[in-house]
């Protein structure tokens, strides 16, 4: 299971790598100097700094706003379908139960 950051780890671990991208000469450089010191992964720390920047407009790819707007149906689907499957086991559960041929 991926580990849990508190958001204000984060927004202080986005906000340190931003202001410090323009000392080192990629992004990837960045995140392998600055996530060991603020003690998160660097593809973490890297995934961080690009929706930070999507978010801001400073980079293209879908916002936190329209990624959570994906994620909601999806989400909701799951739990549908969990709730089909045991509605679906529950009658066939209760069909037999009171199927005439079975009873004694």
């Amino acid at each position: 299971m991926p580990k849990s950051y508190p958001s204000e780890v984060r927004e202080r671990a986005v906000r340190m790598a931003l202001d410090r991208l323009a000392d080192y000469p990629s992004m990837a450089a960045a995140c392998r100097d600055l996530a060991p010191k603020l003690d998160v992964g660097i593809e973490t720390l890297r995934k961080w700094i690009m929706q930070a920047q999507a978010d801001a407009g400073n980079r293209v790819g879908p916002t936190s706003v329209e990624l959570e707007e994906i994620r909601r149906p999806k989400k909701e689907n799951r739990e549908l379908r969990e709730i089909n499957d045991v509605l679906k086991a529950a009658t066939s559960f209760f069909a037999r139960e009171l199927d005439p041929r079975t009873r004694p």
